[in-house]
């Protein structure tokens, strides 16, 4: 009888370690989708007051993720270095208001999705108030950044030549102390990103300047050739723009009037 127990029992464990295997084979590792972002550039990516990685554009990537069940990385990066983190394979694509205007043979590209406007802000204490009002001043700008192509553009060269001095910062909220400090008088910047950072601080001591630096339009950057990866992106977006998961996404961030895919 004991021996009967013995075989019983040791049937019953091999069975239960064959079962245990079977499952753990049929687990599929997803894909991984992996998004290059600069984590201060609100409102397409930044980190929250609980440590989070958010912002539109990183919404738009987690439902592209989950509609062709991969899995998304939010990896923040240096603005400056993101040309190294694409070609090195990093990441897998540069999507974060990221301007196609000048820089559509570099990337492959998605549709454009958001059109946007270069502008500049300055304090409301300063005086200044349209483009001339800038001249022998102190203009800030983000390394690498549109703002910056934009001032070096040969059509904006007789108002980069009025300024005192263009001063480069890796991010917009030293731009922003430096601004409030008044060690600099004006910062040249995304619209949508300039209209995210006043709500943060206190709107009353800062204005956009009314006549806009230049306009332009983002898009989702892929390695130069990789159009597969790009397709599926497309595909999905396309996809949430018909069943207005798009828009829903658009209008949480407070972007609805600046959406243009699909036109």
């Amino acid at each position: 009888m004991r021996k009967k127990l013995g075989l019983l029992l040791v049937i019953v464990l091999v069975f239960t370690s064959l079962v245990g295997c079977g499952s753990k084979s049929s687990e599929v590792k997803k894909e991984k989708f992996t998004v290059g972002f600069d984590a201060e550039f609100e409102p397409y990516g930044f980190m929250n007051e609980n440590g989070e990685y958010v912002g539109f554009d990183l919404d738009l990537a987690q439902e592209v993720c989950k509609r062709n069940n991969w899995e998304l990385v939010k990896q923040p990066i240096d603005w400056d270095a993101k040309d190294m983190e694409l070609e090195s394979g990093s990441i897998d694509c540069i999507w974060n208001g990221f301007t196609i205007n000048g820089r559509e043979d570099k990337y492959t590209w998605s549709s454009p999705y958001v059109n946007n406007s270069q502008v500049f802000v300055a304090t409301t204490s300063s005086g200044v108030k349209k483009k001339n009002d800038l001249a022998g001043k102190i203009v800030a700008v983000q390394k690498d950044s549109s703002a910056l192509a934009a001032l070096n553009a040969e059509e904006n060269a007789g108002l980069k030549n009025s300024f005192a001095k263009i001063v480069e910062f890796g991010d917009y909220n030293t731009a922003f102390m430096e601004l409030e400090m008044g060690t600099v008088d004006s910062i040249a910047m995304d619209i949508g990103v300039a209209k995210a950072q006043m709500e943060s601080r206190d709107n009353k001591k800062f204005n956009i300047l009314e006549q806009y630096l230049s306009t332009e339009k983002y898009g989702v950057g892929f390695l130069l050739g990789n159009e597969k990866l790009r397709d599926k992106v497309e595909t999905s977006l396309q996809e949430m723009l018909k069943d207005g998961t798009f828009l829903e996404i658009a209008t949480k961030w407070k972007l609805q009037d600046s959406i243009c895919l699909g036109e």
